[in-house]
């Protein structure tokens, strides 16, 4: 660990190089910090895709096999699945005391490093509230983390975190399951409805492009009054008039698309749920 002018810089070495290992990577580079080693996989795709992040980010690209793991910090952002093997692989790999390992699942708490605490790691989670994927650049800059640990682990990463733009935010370790619950309807679940919107423009003759066209403006400015007021206030439509002879047309074209049905009645009863429909208890009847 170095200082500049008060500020902390600390060694890291990255396990993986996916898209999260990457926007990290890149972020604590041109925040200061050295990213040691990048540590794939020994097979020859994931060390290419390390070999190529190294290379962005000044760091020695290597196998889960071969690396020194010398870092302060050993960030593992492998898949959850994969998370405990890892720690248990590298845990007899190095000298661990006043060592601090973290993972970057949303849905596993710190104790999936057990192999690495008992080895005589501190250990923490640090999870990124964002959605990472190949065809748009990451940035971290005022991303929440949601963050648990060992006390010396969390004072560590904490203020990389925040190096790095972030936002870290405490979760109960045992709340995790429900905390990644949540990013999921934040947003896989968000895809999901828009590639079922996609399914219902093809039953009015659009095409997935068209679709995706014409859905564009009236997402973006849904969710935009969603965050300036409350879904409360941004709801609108039949279900909000209570038109039931409009909602009575909609059910008759999704007999033929059960999907779809079962996704348009489940979201009707959230709405009469959470959110003010009109008329609900003829909603109710016509909704089943």
């Amino acid at each position: 660990m170095s200082r500049t002018r008060g500020k902390q810089f600390v060694d890291t070495t990255l396990v993986g190089a996916g898209t999260l290992a990457t926007a990290l990577a890149i972020a604590l580079r041109s925040s200061g910090h050295r990213v040691l080693e990048i540590v794939a996989r020994d097979n020859p795709r994931s060390i290419s895709h390390a070999r190529t992040l190294a290379k962005r980010v000044g760091a020695n690209a290597t196998t889960l096999s071969k690396a020194s793991f010398t870092a302060k910090v050993t960030w593992i952002c492998a898949p959850d699945d994969a998370i405990s093997e890892v720690a248990d692989r590298i845990a007899a790999r190095s000298e661990w005391k006043r060592k601090i390992a973290v993972h970057s699942s949303g849905a596993l708490d710190s104790d999936v490093l057990a192999s690495l605490k008992k080895a005589g790691a501190n250990t923490a989670s640090a999870h990124p509230l964002m959605t990472f994927v190949s065809s748009s650049k990451s940035e971290l800059a005022g991303v929440p983390f949601a963050m648990e640990g060992d006390p010396k682990a969390l004072a560590v990463v904490r203020a990389i975190v925040r190096s790095i733009g972030g936002n870290p935010f405490r979760i109960a370790a045992d709340l995790k399951p429900a905390y990644h619950l949540f990013g999921f309807f934040s947003s896989p679940a968000l895809v999901a409805l828009m590639a079922a919107a996609q399914k219902v423009g093809e039953l009015a003759g659009l095409n997935e492009r068209k679709s995706r066209e014409l859905m564009e403006p009236i997402i973006r400015r849904t969710i935009d009054n969603c965050f300036r007021s409350a879904p409360q206030q941004a709801f609108s439509g039949p279900l909000r008039r209570g038109d039931i002879a409009t909602l009575r047309k909609h059910l008759e074209v999704l007999r033929q698309q059960p999907e779809l049905l079962a996704v348009y009645k489940s979201l009707s009863h959230i709405a009469l749920e959470h959110l003010p429909v009109g008329d609900p208890e003829q909603v109710k009847k016509l909704i089943g």
